[in-house]
């Protein structure tokens, strides 16, 4: 009895330290940054349409979209100045918010156009165009509503009690990892409330026409208006939480330069860094000019380019800490940049499961259900290991993870499902698998970050908090332009194509051929596994060796 009740008693602890612990820390100063990043995560409302759209609309190859993936990636490497900005214009960042919403409005609503009234869309540009301009617009707005949510983050966890006494660095470490934790339940809260949304939507649209699953797509659109709106909503709730929790202090007796500080507000005349500014700037030009020249490699030399700014910068920014805490963070961030950097399988893989595996829209939201739930209770459950273990141990763990769940899909390539489904009485089909993969595999995605923000908020200096964030951040978010340099390149030695059809006559001008494929997913695997190992066992035998 004893120990059934001794049982009992620690599955009750761990539930508390776990779950509810969580539910304790959580503080209504989180909440503006939280409602930007929900936002954020709603953008799944229109990704599952973009896959249809492109398949049925546009004849973009696999390595074509990897490329287009890569100039995606480049507008969040503009964190920098951004982030600089944020500082600069504190009691205005705001209008940053704003901007990137207006950017996030023009480009869903170019996209409904292109599908509710593509004859007049096409009078001034064509549809590839259209859809071109409008997955790059996406990226831009949010960016820049990122670079304000970051530094709201930094700006939620104060450094003292409302009685003026200073939390120790134990706590302030705990509260920054809770944090950026809520930060991606919020995102996955985001994903979770699009997924079921887009379930409801794309039901029975395989029996639909062509045109009418275009007014199922443009419905899509129309409702993904409510983003942007959100995220409006988060910033000004932010200045509001600020206002009032200053008023609160000024009765406490407490004078205004204290307040600044009890609130983790950067002073009010942060000084321009040049460096920053004038390398955003160089960065802006640089990538333009490349990217409107078509010369060869221009990606190449645009990702080259950026690496050398961002690093220049960085090395500028990282004099700001002392020496253990520098190298530890050059550390931190070659082992995450590696980890990021390694190449997807690309649409190929997606192609394959909805032409030979038969998955449609409403199946893929499920799958995007399921990602997002169990991604919220795997943060849950590993918290307390983010909060205690090094990222060097969390990236190898992450690693090895993702090295076993390629294996169903792998699998199922070779025809696993098709072993497996007779001799299950047809439970163990093509979905079934995939539903169990994405279940497993979905949590490590969405944790891989939260170490590293934790220990960037935590150790970000007070004066420069947005402008140290951006530049971190700038650096990691390079690793997803280099995976999608390594995905394209992938792409073009290991070529998948689909079905393309003429949209007047239906003659195949494309036939689908995945006979390449399955290379395609082993060397993925291989080298999402191989690549971050190596990188922590060179790290951690080197001076830049990472302890948090």
């Amino acid at each position: 009895m004893n120990d059934h009740s001794g049982g009992q008693n620690a599955a009750l602890r761990w539930l508390d330290d776990t779950v509810f612990d969580l539910g304790r820390q959580f503080r209504w100063s989180y909440l503006p940054p939280l409602m930007i990043y929900l936002a954020a995560g709603m953008q799944g409302i229109f990704l599952i349409v973009g896959t249809f759209f492109v398949k049925e609309y546009l004849d973009l190859s696999a390595a074509a979209i990897a490329g287009l993936l890569f100039w995606a990636g480049v507008p969040w490497t503009l964190k920098m100045p951004l982030g600089h900005l944020v500082d600069l214009i504190w009691r205005h960042k705001a209008a940053l918010v704003y901007l990137g919403a207006s950017l996030l409005t023009l480009s869903i609503g170019i996209m409904y156009l292109v599908i509710a009234h593509p004859d007049m869309m096409i009078e001034m540009l064509p549809i590839k165009t259209w859809y071109v301009i409008a997955y790059l617009l996406t990226p831009v707005g949010y960016v820049v509503q990122d670079v304000v949510a970051d530094a709201m983050t930094v700006e939620a966890v104060p450094i003292a009690d409302d009685q003026g006494n200073p939390y120790s660095e134990a706590e302030i470490k705990v509260m920054h990892t809770t944090m950026q934790t809520l930060g991606r339940f919020s995102l996955v809260t985001g994903l979770i409330s699009v997924a079921i949304l887009n379930i409801w939507i794309f039901d029975g649209i395989d029996g639909l026409t062509q045109p009418e699953k275009a007014e199922v797509y443009a419905r899509v659109y129309l409702v993904a208006f409510a983003i942007p709106v959100i995220s409006i909503l988060g910033v000004n709730l932010g200045s509001l939480f600020q206002r009032r929790r200053a008023r609160m202090l000024e009765r406490r007796g407490f004078d205004a330069e204290r307040i600044r500080e009890m609130l983790f507000a950067p002073p009010e005349h942060t000084e321009p860094n040049w460096w920053i500014l004038g390398g955003g700037l160089v960065f802006a030009v640089f990538t333009l000019g490349i990217g409107l020249s078509e010369i060869p490699l221009s990606q190449e030399i645009i990702f080259v380019g950026s690496m050398a700014i961002v690093l220049f910068l960085m090395q500028r920014l990282l004099l700001e800490l002392d020496p253990d805490k520098r190298l530890m963070l050059i550390g931190t961030a070659v082992i995450v940049f590696v980890f990021r950097a390694v190449p997807l399988p690309g649409e190929g893989l997606r192609w394959f499961e909805i032409d030979e595996l038969g998955f449609d829209p409403q199946f893929l939201s499920v799958l995007s259900l399921i990602t997002a739930m169990v991604a919220l209770f795997a943060m849950l459950l590993l918290r307390p290991l983010m909060a205690k273990k090094s990222i060097a141990y969390v990236v190898v763990f992450l690693s090895l993870a993702l090295g076993i769940m390629s294996l169903p899909s792998i699998g199922m390539y070779y025809g696993l499902h098709e072993w497996t489904s007779p001799r299950t009485g047809g439970v163990v089909d093509a979905r079934f698998i995939a539903i169990l993969d994405t279940a497993l595999e979905s949590p490590l995605v969405h944790i891989s970050m939260i170490p590293l923000l934790a220990w960037i908020a935590k150790n970000a200096p007070a004066h420069l908090k947005a402008t140290f964030f951006a530049v971190m951040a700038s650096f990691t978010n390079l690793a997803l332009s280099a995976s999608s340099l390594s995905t394209r390149y992938m792409n073009q030695i290991f070529d998948v194509t689909r079905e393309v059809r003429d949209r007047t006559s239906g003659a195949i001008e494309v036939a689908a051929d995945y006979s390449e494929l399955g290379m395609l997913l082993i060397a993925v695997g291989l080298i999402t596994v191989g690549a971050p190992l190596l990188a922590v066992v060179l790290v951690q035998r080197s001076r830049l060796k990472t302890r948090e």
